[in-house]
């Protein structure tokens, strides 16, 4: 029995070049593997797994015959001897040890490399308005010890300490410093990345024509933020309560009201300017929104609605110039209205 087991070791075996890996946020890693198994036997399944996980049973980051694989989770290997993994757009949380597993077709042929490779993700994670120092130290006292910064590959400051305050979005990147008199060695990179909630939240709408360009408004909300936003919830505001009517896009078919968007991630929330929906008369509806601080009433008259139905509503509507009102994606529209302006003696433009 010892016997057999020395031979099952030998024959099954897998190798890791680099038993700790050290990335940089953002950056593109490779964990470099090969392996080995009894040449008489075919591989059928490869799988990488991470210590968060059972290594043998998964769930894993990478299987052969699964669809779920993340994008940024490439094989680099094959189903014979070479088992690299390739990691892209590195993040904190890809820290940790990985492993291999492959099975054959044989019985007893499946292999776990439980030694695996370790990653660190190097790099500071800061919030917006925090404060850092990074220092640059020269080991060689023999040479001169003025130095330069790098921000991204570009000079960004002088000296021994670079002091970054009230931090934003802006400072994120990766900084490097070498001695002025030796610009062509630097030191290792560090990854400042500025995490912030939500900003400048905003909603898009656009017609939707698809079925019946009467009827159909569709509204995408929008945000910048690190980590990015996590869930868009859209609000209908009835009179003194705000009820959420789902997630986006939001598809609405001519139902009244004011809505908005909210955009959240783990470091807070923002609301977008409010959206209104109007109903009047005859009209199918009639939309309100805030386009460069500039409000424009928008039209849209229903094809059975007769002149005497509809003449005492259109006096009322907000014109505005061409400038404003039409746009290249809706031009059916704006000919639409011109088409009703004429036909009610109300000026075109």
């Amino acid at each position: 029995c010892f016997y057999m087991v020395s031979v099952l070791c030998d024959e099954y075996k897998v190798e890791y070049q680099q038993g700790h890996i050290c990335a940089v946020k953002g950056s593109t890693v490779v964990i470099p593997c090969s392996f080995h198994y009894p040449g008489n036997q075919i591989v059928d399944r490869v799988m990488w797994g991470h210590e968060r996980h059972n290594i043998y049973d998964g769930p894993f980051i990478y299987e052969s015959i699964s669809n779920n694989t993340l994008p940024r989770f490439h094989y680099n290997g094959d189903k014979k001897h070479n088992c690299s993994l390739e990691i892209s757009h590195v993040e904190p949380n890809d820290t940790g040890k990985y492993t291999f597993r492959f099975i054959t077709d044989s019985a007893v042929g499946k292999w776990t490399g439980v030694e695996g490779s370790t990653l660190k993700v190097g790099g500071k994670t800061m919030n917006e308005g925090e404060s850092v120092n990074l220092t640059c130290i020269n080991s060689c006292d023999d040479l001169s010890s003025a130095f330069t910064w790098f921000k991204s590959g570009e000079p960004f400051s002088e000296g021994p300490v670079l002091y970054l305050s009230n931090m934003s979005s802006t400072n994120s990147g990766n900084y490097t410093c070498s001695l002025k008199s030796h610009t062509g060695t630097t030191s290792g990179v560090i990854n400042i990345d500025v995490e912030y909630g939500p900003k400048n939240t905003s909603v898009s709408v656009r017609p939707s024509f698809e079925k019946d360009p009467s009827s159909n408004f569709t509204m995408i909300c929008s945000s910048h933020a690190n980590p990015p936003v996590e869930n868009y919830t859209w609000f209908k505001i009835d009179k003194d309560d705000n009820k959420a009517v789902g997630h986006q896009p939001l598809f609405l078919s001519a139902e009244r009201g004011q809505y908005f968007c909210t955009a959240t991630n783990k470091h807070g929330s923002q609301n977008s300017s409010v959206v209104t929906l109007k109903i009047k008369g005859k009209l199918r509806y009639m939309l309100m929104i805030q386009l460069n601080a500039v409000y424009a009433n928008w039209p849209v008259l229903d094809k059975n609605q007769s002149q005497e139905g509809s003449q005492n509503i259109l006096t009322t509507v907000s014109y505005f110039s061409s400038n404003n009102l039409c746009c290249v994606r809706d031009t059916c529209i704006c000919q639409l209205y011109h088409l009703q302006a004429a036909a009610y003696g109300l000026p075109s433009r």
